[in-house]
């Protein structure tokens, strides 16, 4: 019998915004709000998972800058110098072999380059479905549980 391997889910955050309609009205309007509903739907979901979730967003500085929060989601702000894309592609192609990686986004190119290194790729609306479900476990969990 196999040993099942750790799962991580990276989000491509600033392509999950810009296709999630109200994650975009949002970021036209107040863009930190936008990164922040997206993370805290990514750490809802986190919660009630297996997956390990890490969500990389392009960033402007001159480094990479990582935040660690309390579950086991990572946030990596890339530098000005790369894009969320080059990160992800660089930690599929590193860690596929290792753990069940699974890249959220709808850029094509960059499906095609996780899927081709041996990991799976998730569109937009396939990633929206998959955080309703784990809110709907939830509720369904916490429903059974407050009855008793």
């Amino acid at each position: 019998m196999s040993e099942s391997r750790p799962s991580f889910l990276l989000v491509d955050g600033n392509n999950i915004i810009h296709a999630w309609p109200e994650l975009l009205k949002r970021h036209r309007k107040h863009p930190g709000s936008a990164h922040r509903e997206l993370i805290q739907a990514l750490s809802d979901y986190r919660d009630w998972s297996e997956d390990r979730v890490v969500v990389v967003f392009d960033g402007r500085g001159n480094t990479v800058d990582e935040e660690r929060q309390e579950g086991g989601l990572q946030i990596f702000y890339t530098s000005g110098s790369q894009t969320a894309d080059d990160v992800i592609e660089r930690l599929a192609i590193k860690y596929a072999k290792v753990y069940e990686i699974t890249v959220a986004t709808d850029d094509r190119a960059e499906q095609d380059i996780v899927v081709g290194a041996g990991g799976e790729a998730l569109s937009s609306a396939g990633l929206k479905e998959k955080i309703e479900r784990a809110v709907q476990d939830r509720d369904r969990w916490i429903d059974r549980h407050r009855n008793r």
